[in-house]
C-alpha cells in the first residue's frame, strides 16, 4: 500500500537519509527525524532552507509530485534584505532571467512575518542599517536554488527561506522537525485504449494505371 508523509524540515538538515560524503563528521539528515523504512523524498529542499518536504515509497507518486511538467505550485515564505518595491515584485511575477534561462511567471507579494513562526537555529545575521521584509512567492518549476537566485536578481538577497506548500499540502499545524502521514492522492494514469481518441483511417492515394510495355505516349 502506498505511503505519503509530510515533514517540516529544520534548517541545516540534509534532504536525504545518509551523509556518506562527510563520514568523519556526519551532518544531520532526514534519518535523525524520520523512521519510515522505504520512503524517499519527492523533490529536494536545500540544506539551508526550511519547511515542507513530501516523502513517499512509490515511484509513481514521487514522479507526479516532483516532475516540473505537472506544474504543481510551490509557495515559499522568503525573508529578504531590503523592502522590494512594485517594480521588483512585478519582475518576480513576470519572470527573471537566470543563467539557465527565464523563470516562468510567478505570484509574488509582500507579507508580514508569518504568525507563530519557529526560531531559526542559528538565527540569521541582521544588519541594523539595512531593513528586511517578507515575500510570499509561488512558483511552478524547480530550477536549482531558484528562489534565492530570483530574489538576488531583483537586488533583494534571501536571508531565510521556508517552503510553506506544495500543491494542496502545506505546513499548517505541523511543528518543526515533525512528520505526519497523509492520504495518498489518486494519480491520473495513462488513458486506456478505449479512452483514446479513434485513429483516423488512412487514405490511400489511388495508383496510376501502369502503361503497357511498348505503348507510345
Amino acid at each position: 500500500m502506498s505511503r505519503l508523509i509530510r515533514f517540516n524540515k529544520p534548517f541545516d538538515v540534509l534532504p536525504q537519509f545518509t551523509d556518506s560524503a562527510n563520514a568523519d563528521s556526519p551532518r544531520k539528515t532526514l534519518s535523525d527525524y524520520i523512521n519510515c523504512p522505504g520512503v524517499y523524498p519527492a523533490g529536494r529542499l536545500d540544506r539551508d532552507s526550511e519547511g515542507l518536504m513530501l516523502l513517499t515509497d512509490t515511484g509513481r507518486v514521487q514522479s507526479w509530485i516532483s516532475d516540473p511538467k505537472h506544474k504543481l505550485p510551490k509557495t515559499y515564505w522568503v525573508q529578504v534584505e531590503g523592502v522590494p518595491d512594485d517594480a521588483a515584485l512585478k519582475a518576480l511575477r513576470d519572470g527573471v532571467t537566470l543563467k539557465d534561462g527565464q523563470t516562468r511567471p510567478a505570484k509574488a507579494r509582500l507579507i508580514k512575518e508569518p504568525q507563530n513562526l519557529w526560531a531559526r537555529v542559528p538565527p540569521i545575521r541582521e544588519r541594523k542599517s539595512v531593513p528586511d521584509s517578507w515575500i510570499e512567492l509561488t512558483i511552478t518549476e524547480g530550477k536549482n536554488r531558484q528562489v534565492r537566485r530570483m530574489t538576488a536578481a531583483v537586488n533583494h538577497p534571501t536571508l531565510r527561506l521556508i517552503r510553506y506548500s506544495i500543491g494542496t499540502w502545506n505546513l499548517d499545524d505541523l511543528p518543526q522537525g515533525s512528520w505526519q502521514d497523509l492520504e495518498v492522492p489518486r494519480i491520473p494514469g495513462r488513458p486506456k485504449p478505449a479512452m483514446k481518441p479513434p485513429r483516423r483511417p488512412k487514405t490511400e492515394t489511388p495508383r496510376k494505371p501502369r502503361r503497357p510495355r511498348g505503348a507510345k505516349s
